[in-house]
């Protein structure tokens, strides 16, 4: 089990409906973390095919991205580098689409699945939301858990795999600088700027564990601008960035800015143990006599 883990924050802008492209860029930044000596390789979420729903071409996108699995398994195999490719939309048995994180080992294998669980109001009605409860997974690094976007607003998933083993929260993104709306902008033009700021440290000192927070990016060049990104309801072309490893004690590690890039973050786990020695989170989670816990329970048994 590694100690210090050298993580690769790739925040890219993905081509809308470009899923081609988006997977041969998104090659060139994992071969060259796996260069620079990188243990584990994140991408933002909706990083091969983007997300814009009402267009007639976007199922057929997310079906040509199907292989894409397939490519990073092998980059993953070739580099022994472990691999989270942000999320994938995959077409689920009964018709539905989902929305698909997957970690993926240095050895090539897929280790764990998770479908976003907590859905953006505009993904509603598009996509399947899981229902099952949040697992962590047995990695190389000790034990993972998978989250998306919108899921770190809710504390109780991050809470939910912590308390049963996870050490390490890796999260893609794909979140927007106009979320809070116009009447937000008004209010305060930098609201999502101060929300991941406080949101992902909070979630680290919070749960005494790292938080791998990695966004979409805004395009490095004009000509990689393409169609206008879709969100609520509204055209906009801004993504927030901030990808960076959110840790206790530390605070943020690594944090970017809003344009496409790639940080490597060598996180030292020890980091962790000292949190817990000290505020003793996950010793309270494990008590029987917890009081949320035996809240909860009461609550149910009414």
């Amino acid at each position: 089990m590694a100690t210090n883990i050298k993580i690769a924050l790739i925040q890219l802008h993905p081509k809308p409906l470009s899923p081609t492209y988006n997977l041969s860029k998104a090659t060139r930044h994992i071969e060259a973390a796996a260069s620079r000596g990188a243990h584990l390789a994140i991408l933002p979420e909706y990083a091969v095919t983007s997300w814009q729903p009402s267009s007639p071409n976007f199922l057929s996108s997310c079906e040509s991205a199907s292989s894409a699995l397939s490519v990073f398994k092998h980059l993953a195999e070739t580099h022994h580098i472990a691999i989270v490719p942000g999320t994938i939309v995959e077409k689920l048995p009964n018709g539905a689409l989902a929305n698909v994180c997957y970690f993926i080992s240095s050895k090539g294998e897929v280790v764990s699945r998770y479908v976003k669980r907590n859905l953006w109001h505009p993904e509603r009605g598009v996509l399947s939301p899981d229902q099952r409860p949040h697992e962590p997974f047995d990695t190389e690094f000790g034990k993972v858990g998978l989250l998306v976007c919108w899921d770190l607003a809710f504390p109780e998933a991050a809470r939910e795999l912590v308390s049963k083993g996870a050490k390490l929260i890796v999260a893609p993104a794909w979140w927007l600088m106009n979320d809070a709306g116009d009447q937000g902008a008004a209010l305060n033009p930098q609201s999502e700027t101060v929300f991941l700021e406080s949101l992902i440290v909070c979630r680290a000192f919070e749960n005494t564990c790292a938080i791998a927070f990695v966004n979409a990016a805004n395009p490095a060049t004009e000509g990689e601008r393409g169609a206008d990104i879709e969100a609520n309801g509204g055209m906009v072309r801004g993504f927030a960035g901030l990808s960076q490893v959110g840790m206790p004690i530390l605070g943020a590690l690594g944090r970017m800015g809003a344009a496409e890039g790639m940080e490597i973050v060598e996180v030292d786990m020890g980091v962790l143990d000292v949190a817990e020695e000290n505020y003793r989170v996950r010793e309270d989670l494990a008590r029987e006599d917890w009081h949320y816990l035996v809240s909860s329970k009461a609550s149910e048994a009414e």
